[in-house]
């Protein structure tokens, strides 16, 4: 049987082969990252070995206060920071750290009298081993070490007749202060740094956006400015928008930015007779709440395509899609379980639904099979298999407790088992699982086997209709292109959207009320 982590006693002769491969590849210099940690901030090197993003490991090791020896006859790096040792291998995208193997996108590449690696080599082996946090944001080129506080800040800015509106999307929320000084305003976020994204570029009352240490946004003002009004709205459990209103001089302000009303409770009306009061008021049937669950995120990368593709990201990016389609159109709050990169542990994805009282539920991925032809979406909803006696009891007689009500006398309320509550919606997730399965019928390949029922772990506690819709095989080559292209993504963005038409329209069917 062959080792499974070669490692240890390799011949000098591979030794040596691999080191001269390595400082063959071509090294081109990239932008550099930037460190943030309790201690300060660093600047930390970016080169491109091929097409892989590396980073210089002299440059982490001192941030982290690592120590690097390079192993010869091992064939590998080993990194330690007190007794924990991180083992990176040479030959191999892979690095063990007290027994558990973790896998890296490429293995470290030598440049010069410098070692490279990847940065998934900082947050998936040396946060292991610097017993911290770390999180790597490719996209900003930042890397966050401990419970620090960096929000993403996205920025943009439009023409409100002769005023100017600047929108600052925080997630997560986070407060502010906003001072002015000549020519300019500050916005001071409490926080220990920005992770600040611009889609705006100056224009209208606004010359240009800077930021500065630690978490300041600079917005410098054009001639004409006059005075500014702040406010904020809440867009979701996790994030804010900050809007500010410029107005040029002798301007009367545009009206305030104000989140849209809720509805108006229906009324309740009095008992007839001795009748006993309910003990709550039911809920008018609709769609208020979507929760989309993008698979894996963090060191949980998913199923990897043969062209590299991961499934992680390909979850994110089809999620963001349908949360801004539903957002846009139909005006009802969207959820992501995550809205970056990072592991969200199965038991708490549905939690997050329960307490933002979801209507709906809906886990994205893409499927994988040791079959490379194996292709075509499919629409799972739970199976109580593997989970005993007890569910299939609660999901035919649902337990119930009285308890006491005003005016006297007790009202038997049911009871919600959160480790099993899917139970109780396993018809309303099987019709919506149809209404996905005819409308991604009509747009993508199916599999054979297009709607079936799986003991899904990420399903079992979810207090609402609930579904688990696996995109196609990433593990085959035609659908892993088709994965990655725009058109795909829009068309099962698309399916999604019009099955939750369709379910809404069914459920506000049932009560007489208009879709």
């Amino acid at each position: 049987m062959k080792a499974a982590y070669p490692l240890i006693g390799s011949a000098t002769a591979m030794v040596a082969a691999a080191v001269l491969a390595l400082g063959a590849q071509s090294v081109r210099t990239a932008a550099p990252y930037t460190l943030l940690a309790a201690d300060g901030r660093r600047t930390v090197a970016a080169a491109l070995a091929g097409d892989q993003e590396m980073l210089r490991l002299e440059d982490l090791a001192t941030a982290l206060h690592l120590t690097v020896r390079e192993d010869r006859s091992g064939n590998a790096l080993t990194v330690s920071r007190g007794g924990a040792t991180a083992v990176l291998s040479l030959d191999q995208g892979l690095a063990s750290i007290n027994g558990r193997l973790v896998s890296l996108p490429a293995a470290p590449v030598r440049d010069g009298s410098k070692w490279l690696v990847p940065p998934e080599a900082a947050s998936r082996a040396f946060a292991l081993i610097a017993d911290a946090r770390i999180e790597v944001r490719k996209a900003s080129r930042l890397i966050v070490v401990g419970d620090l506080r960096v929000p993403r800040l996205t920025i943009r800015q439009e023409a409100a007749g002769a005023a100017t509106r600047v929108m600052l999307d925080l997630t997560p929320r986070t407060n502010y202060a906003v001072t002015q000084e000549p020519r300019r305003l500050l916005v001071r976020f409490e926080a220990d740094g920005l992770d600040a994204t611009s889609t705006a570029g100056g224009g209208g009352l606004v010359e240009s956006f800077a930021t500065a240490e630690p978490a300041i946004l600079s917005i410098h003002l054009a001639q004409g400015f006059g005075s500014f009004r702040t406010s904020t709205l809440q867009l979701d459990a996790a994030a804010s928008r900050v809007v500010i209103d410029l107005m040029p001089a002798g301007a009367a302000a545009p009206p305030q930015a104000q989140p849209p009303a809720p509805p108006a409770p229906p009324p309740i009306q009095p008992p007839a007779g001795d009748a006993v009061p309910p003990f709550a008021q039911p809920q008018a049937a609709g769609i208020r709440t979507i929760v989309l669950d993008p698979g894996h995120g963090g060191d949980e990368l998913g199923a990897r395509g043969p062209g590299g593709t991961v499934e992680k990201d390909l979850t994110l990016d089809v999620s963001r899609r349908l949360k801004s389609l539903i957002e846009g159109r139909l005006g009802i709050r969207v959820l992501l379980t995550r809205d970056d990169d990072r592991l969200v542990p199965l038991d708490e994805r549905a939690p997050i639904a329960n307490n933002n009282k979801a209507d709906l539920f809906i886990s994205i991925h893409a499927n994988a099979s040791l079959r490379t032809e194996a292709r075509g979406a499919e629409v799972f909803y739970l199976s109580l298999d593997g989970y005993g006696d007890e569910a299939r009891r609660v999901a035919e007689d649902p337990p119930s407790k009285p308890l006491p009500v005003f005016g006297g006398g007790s009202r038997d309320i049911d009871l919600i088992l959160w480790d099993m509550a899917q139970a109780r919606h396993l018809e309303e997730s099987s019709i919506f699982a149809g209404m996905i399965q005819e409308e991604l019928r009509r747009r993508v390949d199916m599999s054979t086997r297009p709607i079936q029922q799986a003991p899904f772990r990420v399903l079992v506690s979810a207090n609402m209709p609930a579904v688990l819709v696996e995109m196609a095989f990433i593990s085959n080559p035609q659908q892993e292109t088709e994965l990655t292209s725009d058109d795909f993504k829009n068309r099962v963005v698309q399916a999604l959207y019009d099955a939750i038409l369709r379910y809404r329209a069914r459920i506000e069917g049932q009560t007489g009320r208009r879709p």
